[in-house]
């Protein structure tokens, strides 16, 4: 059996300090899914505190393993390389995540300002720290209202295609809500219809930014209700 050399020990304790961040994140987000912990530590602790700081420190073990693999590195090479990747798809990730926070449209987002549609039929579910007030089309270009009364199955056709699972329908609207896969985090949409213009809001149910997700979505909606017939 060949025996470890010190250098060879090293790198591949730093390589697995390169993959710290990512199964901190793994971790995190499956604990929140399977209800281990709240959202609160999953993911603002464990995932954008933790897991930030921890992606720089991955990023320093994968450049010290790559250096110390350089007098071994056809047997160390691959592996330190490997380390490297991860790190740096890792830091990467982070980010472009915080900047797409950053730049994103609040996480409220109405066709109609001046009357907002609302969410009456959740209750409690939306009581607490929600997304702040609306913002329309100058935050969010997209989210445009249909200048026309759409069919209530028109409105469920795009509320499913935007992916929200539908809670309730009739003549004048339809609501739905949709569950973010790997944090369970919510965004309601609503759409209401009336004679001569249909009206879309959607919003987060919490306070955190999403990467602009209520734009995305209000976007979506929009463009199917104004492409049917």
């Amino acid at each position: 059996m060949a025996r470890r050399t010190p250098g060879e020990g090293r790198v591949q304790a730093l390589a697995l300090v390169s993959t710290t961040a990512p199964l901190v994140v793994l971790v995190a987000a499956l604990g929140t899914r399977v209800g281990a912990w709240p959202v609160e530590i999953g993911y603002d602790l464990l995932t954008m505190r933790a897991g930030w700081y921890l992606a720089f420190l991955g990023a320093a073990a994968a450049i010290g393993a790559l250096l110390l693999s350089f007098r071994q590195f056809r047997k160390l090479g691959p592996l330190a390389l490997v380390a490297v990747l991860v790190a740096g798809a890792t830091l990467g990730g982070f980010a472009w995540q915080k900047a797409r926070q950053a730049g994103g449209a609040a996480e409220n987002v109405s066709t109609d300002l001046d009357e907002v549609p609302g969410f009456g039929d959740l209750g409690d579910q939306r009581r607490g720290q929600g997304p702040g007030p609306a913002v329309g089309p100058e935050a969010c270009p997209g989210a445009l209202p249909v200048m026309r009364q759409i069919a209530p199955t028109a409105a469920i056709h795009a509320l499913e295609q935007a992916g929200f699972t539908l809670r309730g329908a009739g003549v004048g609207r339809a609501d739905g809500s949709r569950e973010g896969f790997w944090f369970g985090f919510d965004h309601d949409a609503v759409i209401r219809i009336r004679p001569g213009r249909t009206d879309i809001r959607v919003a987060a149910r919490d306070h955190r930014p999403h990467g602009g997700e209520a734009c995305r979505l209000a976007t979506a909606i929009s463009e199917t209700l104004r492409s049917a017939g």
